[in-house]
């Protein structure tokens, strides 16, 4: 392989620029991965392309697209894995600013919406936890906050419900499974945060690149709470028994 051909999408909706796909030759270079190739378009062939990036290290999660139909990172997706053509297009879930540049804004919304961590009245600084506790909430601390997750999340993008998304699934997972903290957040999750709409049907999981299990271990168990929350009678039954004034 020589040469790379790019397919890319460019709009600006805020000054009425229409969407429209330019075509673009980068020469190959071993190695090369996607965000290599749209940083020679934009050094060499038209520097108005818009595009977010950052780390380039797969850290920051800040070069989010869709690169032949699929979100992935830019700076992780390597071009010799997809062959001389190559389309790339802005995340479907967000509006569009420039570009390849998406308003992810309405997560950071939703994260002000997500009781913060609360630590039991009981327990005082610095917490001392056990090693399984922690390790079973590392795997969510992993999270680059790259978004991809909710892109492909087939209720976030095309129902626009009111439900969270998997990205905030699992940042509520990870402060549920703290033991130190004393809120549970079914109630949110149920009441606001529209966990049933999701359908398990894993997407969110497939795309992650830190390959967390999001289905699995965190949206699966939020499920469960939500359960034990709402509708187990016995659960329900303590529930009022606690809260009765004798």
């Amino acid at each position: 392989m020589e040469k790379v051909k790019l397919s890319i999408q460019r709009s600006e909706p805020s000054a009425g620029v229409p969407v429209r796909y330019d075509q673009f030759e980068v020469p190959y270079e071993e190695g090369m991965v996607v965000l290599d190739a749209v940083h020679y378009v934009e050094n060499n062939s038209d520097p108005t392309l818009a595009v977010r990036w950052n780390c380039k290290a797969a850290r920051c999660g800040s070069c989010s697209a869709e690169i032949n139909g699929k979100p992935r990172l830019m700076c992780k997706t390597r071009v010799d894995d997809l062959g001389e053509n190559i389309k790339i297009e802005p995340m479907r879930a967000y509006p569009v600013v420039k570009d390849l540049v998406t308003d992810v804004s309405h997560n950071y919304e939703i994260a002000k919406k997500i009781p913060p961590f609360t630590p039991s009245p009981e327990m005082h600084s610095p917490y001392t936890i056990q090693q399984i506790d922690i390790t079973r909430s590392k795997e969510f601390r992993t999270c680059i906050e790259c978004f991809l997750c909710q892109d492909v999340c087939h209720v976030v993008r095309e129902h626009h419900s009111d439900y969270y998304g998997p990205k905030h699934v699992v940042k509520i997972a990870a402060l549920d499974l703290h033991p130190a903290d004393c809120i549970d957040r079914s109630e949110v999750l149920y009441k606001q945060g529209g966990l049933g709409f999701c359908d398990i049907t894993k997407c969110c999981q497939e795309v992650c690149p830190e390959e967390i299990k999001i289905t699995d271990n965190a949206i699966i168990p939020e499920k469960e709470r939500i359960v034990d929350h709402v509708y187990d009678p016995i659960g329900l039954l303590v529930k009022a028994v606690k809260r009765r004034k004798w």
